[in-house]
């Protein structure tokens, strides 16, 4: 008996370490890449599309005394993907003197832990300041000045009139790149970010005599296509000065622009030697009400100022919104104004509380290729995993269902065959066109999922407690009658439209079970009290599967 333990012992530990080392030396020749076919995007990963279901750690927490509390997170969400920063001030402690032990360690643990890595390149740009340049540079102001605002006032933000500090962060960032291309041939980093949320607060653009000088000159011809002359609202033969060409526009766009180009150079820098995927995230504005510049981090990559990062930084792959907006309205806006033709969805960065869990049926839906809520570890609490478990049940709920799915979902979205609803907040009925049959969903708040609901409550009553909305449903189109969904804490019901309007129909079945591998197991039909009369329910604190398909008589 003991032996036959022994060689049960042996065997487990020889496939566990199969399996780890095919993990890290898988598409040793693969280069993750953004591909797009008729406006639609995804982010191939050994070949085919891939979903990101990420979690972007606390700014300081990329350091070995830290790791465990973020693997202990990212295994608590099931998360696929973990993204985390990596610091100009460490891995160039000294000019031209390279120290790449921090960016080793976390890909051997990312490897080690089975989840691929996106890096955050903090350097000249984090959250619109210069806090994490090295010593050297923060001690030697001529390397890396400061923005000077309208009136003189010295701005904590660095200015991106500046060619000396725009050629050592590219420098710098070059090194990386050059280094992640040896150390990294299975491709365990999926992308870049470079800088973090660009741009300025408290002035609206760099008001030093150097900037001013370049203000006072000629719009660079790139910005005077007509493309990007129509994109901006311009007559398309414009030209001249900034004012000239932008009125009362001419302060942003000119920040939006200086800020893109330095930050496109130092990306062209790096992906010269390592071609991975490169993206630059953005502190929004809101997305509705179009503020004034100097409400909000002017110059980086705004909805109002995408074409302006396109044409300046055409070595980044896309622009992407960190979305912290629970509202929904203004939240699924920032989504349309982000998927563009040229530009695919990513959410590097969301908010990781229960009502943001709801967006990644959104994301999907409009083709997203990754979603990421931020500060997802204790960020030195020492809470442990029990704690872990608690703080981030939402998302490990979704994650647990999604992940053993994600390439079905990546593939999907990026055929379009994926819409969504997510409830908002006034808990009104929502109805999803699919052609030949509509599928409205309900919502109740906590109540959603139970047998009292009522299908056709449209709103809150009068006077009742505000009911955090959390429902969300998902649909897959998979034929003219088929169907996957995905949902929670909610009621769906299902009538004839199109070419089967007026016509008799029920389920033909409703499959319930999961996906895993690529294959859908079942784990019950469900029929009787669990289809008929008030339709098909998702429960809330969980997230179900069903594999529909319908009929006509």
């Amino acid at each position: 008996m003991k032996k036959a333990m022994a060689l049960a012992s042996v065997v487990c530990v020889v496939v566990l370490s199969a399996v780890t080392a095919a993990w890290g030396q898988a598409a040793a020749s693969s280069m993750p890449q953004i591909v797009e076919k008729d406006g639609r995007h995804a982010l191939l990963v050994d070949g085919k599309p891939f979903f990101m279901l990420g979690g972007q750690i606390h700014n300081s927490s990329s350091w070995p005394g830290m790791l465990p509390a973020v693997w202990s997170a990212v295994g608590a969400m099931h998360a696929n993907t973990v993204e985390m920063p990596i610091y100009w001030e460490q891995i160039e402690p000294r000019q031209g003197q390279f120290d790449f032990t921090l960016v080793d360690t976390l890909l051997q643990q990312a490897r080690d832990h089975h989840v691929h890595v996106v890096f955050l390149w903090f350097a000249t740009w984090k959250n619109g300041s210069d806090h994490y340049l090295p010593q050297w540079v923060k001690l030697d102001p001529t390397k890396h000045p400061n923005i000077v605002g309208r009136n003189g006032q010295p701005v904590d933000s660095p200015s991106p009139i500046n060619p000396a500090g725009m050629e050592l962060d590219s420098k710098a960032f070059a090194a990386v790149m050059a280094h992640l291309k040896d150390a990294d041939p299975q491709h365990t980093l999926l992308m870049v970010q470079v800088e973090n949320e660009t741009g300025a607060w408290g002035s609206v653009r760099d008001y030093s005599p150097a900037a001013q000088k370049v203000f006072e000159g000629q719009v660079p011809a790139e910005l005077l296509t007509p493309t990007v002359l129509k994109q901006l609202n311009r007559p398309v033969d414009a030209k001249g000065t900034w004012t000239e060409v932008f009125g009362a526009d001419a302060d942003e766009y000119f920040q939006a622009y200086s800020v893109a180009h330095y930050v496109g150079q130092v990306a062209a820098a790096g992906k010269a030697v390592n071609p991975l995927p490169m993206y630059v995230n953005a502190a929004l504005r809101d997305p509705i009400t179009n503020p004034k510049a100097s409400t909000y981090e002017s110059g980086g990559p705004t909805d109002n100022v995408i074409p302006i990062w396109k044409a300046a930084a055409p070595a980044l792959d896309l622009v992407a919104p960190d979305i912290y907006i629970p509202d929904s309205t203004k939240a699924l806006k920032v989504m349309d104004l982000y998927t563009r033709p040229d530009n695919a969805l990513m959410i590097p960065e969301i908010g990781s509380s229960a009502e943001y869990t709801r967006y990644i049926y959104a994301d999907l839906a409009h083709g997203g290729i990754g979603f990421s809520p931020f500060g997802i570890d204790d960020n030195g609490r020492a809470a442990g995993a029990e704690a872990d478990a608690a703080r981030l049940a939402p998302l490990a709920q979704e994650y647990a269902v999604l992940g053993p799915m994600d390439r079905e979902l990546a593939q999907w979205a990026f055929d379009g065959k994926i819409k969504a609803i997510v409830e908002k907040e006034d808990h009104a009925n929502q109805t999803l066109d699919l052609g030949s049959w509509q599928m409205t969903a309900s919502f109740g708040g906590a109540g959603a999922g139970g047998r009292g609901a009522r299908a056709g409550a449209t709103a809150n009553p009068a006077g009742a407690a505000a009911t955090p909305a959390t429902g969300r449903l998902l649909v897959a189109t998979l034929g003219e009658n088929e169907f996957v969904l995905l949902g929670t804490n909610c009621r769906i019901t299902v009538a004839p439209a199109g070419a089967n309007k007026g016509k008799a129909w029920h389920f033909l079945k409703v499959e319930e079970g999961h996906y895993d591998n690529g294959t859908f197991n079942l784990l019950r039909i469900r029929n009787g009290d669990e289809t008929d009369g008030q339709g098909v329910r998702f429960d809330a604190g969980m997230t179900a599967v069903l594999h529909m398909t319908l009929y006509t008589r």
